[in-house]
């Protein structure tokens, strides 16, 4: 199978991968090319940038979360109708969970057999650029590094000696240089970038991001280096099975600037397991829809608190359907959701009211990370014994109250979930954990969660019925 690809990668985190990979998944749909966008690990808010640039779904790849046959056939799955695929590192090349970089974005290119191109920032530096390139290179011979691009350059004396240092130390290609931007096109705060659903106008940093790469990349030169791709072979494993017939239940989906980390492989496994999706807005709507269950993500209730809080008739509406038993699948910022409260910057915030617990923001991360997890207590989706395999990154936690009698699924053998031993909050049908799982890494997940619906939509049949 020929799939012309390449993966951005850096030395680092903020060397300005995601510029570079978003501006050139703009360029290429530009010229008319149909770019599929994957980005290396667990992240929500690069992958939603690289999908406003493509114009379709990002996908995750990572070999952590996901068995390596089932992430390669989700890799050929979401590249085999395009021209070309454009894949986004993590942190540095060779970061990974341990000091040999197991999970790497370095091992990641291995098994794709995709070529690298190497995203530094050059500020306050010259010739060492090219020893760090250099590094990289010789690091691990099997990584095929193909060129360079240079990022926050100050001037073409900068630029030319870099050029020259790397020429010389490594043979490696510049394919593009990027000087100092006057203006941030994707700016950061907490959590990474600011995400597409907050950003004041997501298509005008697109454009911009792809009117920087073709100013300042060789695009021609990077497209070559894509095409020098190996074939891939997509692995002989059963695709995932699909519940035929017309959808059982209808889930509602939080989905609007306060709640927008969902992956579409998530969205997909549950239309594939029998259900229709229904987006839901806690900001705008005004009660629930009629739905048979929820999946609340995560996101950012903390900087759009005071209008989830006025919305008074939607949480009471919330609460209303989970003490009649509806099923609730909540992932950190849906958590933090469900609490009674929540502290922002010294201001507390009404929630939905439906786990007795509060939350409060803090200055620093309160779980970052990859995460594993022993379920130990019966809960609507889980056996008891089952181990989940997932990540964290939060900086809310709960102020109090953790010892008062409450049920947690979940011992945390990895992570820090609430309080670093537990995680998987339960209250009635709901389950509120700050582990974020990956639907291709928990198969079980979408079934367990589209049977819990149609569970509860056969009882309110029966109870309408008596």
């Amino acid at each position: 199978m020929r799939i012309p690809r390449v993966l951005v990668a850096g030395l680092r985190g903020g060397d300005g991968k995601t510029l570079v990979a978003v501006g050139l998944q703009a360029a290429w749909r530009g010229r008319g090319m149909r770019v599929a966008p994957f980005k290396k690990g667990p992240d929500y808010i690069d992958a939603a940038w690289s999908a406003s640039a493509a114009g379709r779904p990002c996908r995750n790849l990572d070999l952590f979360l996901q068995p390596q046959d089932v992430m390669l056939r989700s890799f050929g799955d979401g590249a085999a109708a395009a021209d070309l695929a454009v894949i986004e590192g993590n942190r540095g090349l060779y970061d990974g969970a341990d000091a040999r970089g197991s999970f790497s974005t370095a091992e990641l290119a291995k098994l794709l057999g995709a070529p690298v191109v190497l995203v530094v920032d050059c500020t306050k530096a010259t010739r060492t650029v090219a020893a760090s390139v250099l590094g990289c290179q010789r690091m691990d011979p099997e990584v095929f590094i193909g060129g360079v691009v240079l990022n926050r350059t100050a001037g073409a004396r900068h630029e030319a000696v870099i050029r020259d240092a790397i020429r010389d130390a490594t043979g490696l290609p510049v394919l593009g240089v990027l000087p100092k931007l006057s203006q941030e096109i994707l700016p950061e705060r907490h959590l990474g970038l600011v995400p597409p659903a907050e950003h004041a106008d997501r298509l005008d940093a697109v454009r911009r991001a792809g009117e920087v790469a073709e100013r300042y990349l060789d695009l021609n030169a990077l497209l070559d280096l894509a095409r020098q791709a190996p074939p891939f072979e997509v692995p002989d494993t059963p695709a995932p099975a699909v519940r035929p017939g017309p959808p059982e239940v209808r889930i509602g989906v939080f989905r609007d600037a306060a709640f927008q980390f969902y992956y579409p492989e998530n969205l997909e496994a549950l239309v594939r397991a029998g259900a229709a999706l229904v987006d839901i807005s806690p900001l705008r709507d005004p009660a629930l829809p009629e739905v048979d269950a929820l999946y609340i993500g995560g996101g950012f209730p903390e900087t759009l608190a005071p209008g989830l809080a006025e919305n008074d008739a939607f949480r009471a509406s919330v609460r209303h359907a989970v003490e009649l038993g509806m099923p609730v699948y909540a992932e950190c910022g849906g958590a933090v959701f469900l609490g009674r409260s929540l502290v922002f910057r010294g201001q507390a915030y009404p929630m939905a009211g439906v786990l007795p617990v509060d939350f409060v923001f803090r200055d620093r991360p309160q779980g970052h990370g990859y995460v594993v997890l022993e379920t130990v207590a019966e809960n609507p989706f889980y056996p008891v014994g089952m181990e989940l395999r997932g990540h964290e990154f939060h900086y809310t936690c709960v102020e109090d109250g953790l010892d008062e009698g409450l049920t947690f699924a979940f011992r945390v053998r990895r992570g820090k979930g609430y309080g670093g031993e537990r995680d998987g909050l339960c209250h009635r049908n709901v389950l509120a954990a700050y582990t974020h799982i990956h639907a291709l890494a928990v198969e079980q997940w979408a079934p367990a969660l589209v049977d819990a619906a149609a569970r509860f939509r056969a009882d309110a049949a029966v109870a309408a019925a008596g």
